[in-house]
């Protein structure tokens, strides 16, 4: 598994510009101050239940029932992250072992006996 960034605090906000968009952070006061800074509006930021990657929380915006541009931005973000995290899978395939091969026994093994 890889090292994946993880985060506490997850939501969506409006830009300046009108587009909603997913935010991530690990401290929400210090994200609110910030997007209210930047002009940010309609900010919806939630404590998470515990730290999160970013595919797990998008995950669970979307089970609490976001509506309007804000579940459009968290479906569409999901749906990007979901992509990226389907490429970096490894399928793996079992075969059985050929008819030909015998198999072990406790002779092969040449158990040394302990005493």
């Amino acid at each position: 598994m890889t090292n994946e960034k993880t985060f506490t605090v997850a939501g969506t906000a409006t830009n300046p510009d009108g587009t909603a968009k997913a935010r991530f952070a690990n401290d929400l006061v210090a994200r609110i101050k910030i997007l209210n800074k930047a002009g940010c509006t309609d900010i919806n930021l939630q404590e998470l239940p515990r730290a999160m990657t970013k595919l797990e929380a998008l995950q669970f915006l979307q089970e609490q029932g976001v509506t309007g541009d804000a579940a459009y931005a968290v479906s569409a973000k999901l749906a990007e992250k979901s992509k990226i995290a389907k490429r970096n899978e490894v399928s793996i395939k079992a075969t059985k072992p050929a008819a030909t091969e015998a198999p072990v026994t406790a002779a092969d093994l040449h158990l040394v006996d302990p005493a």
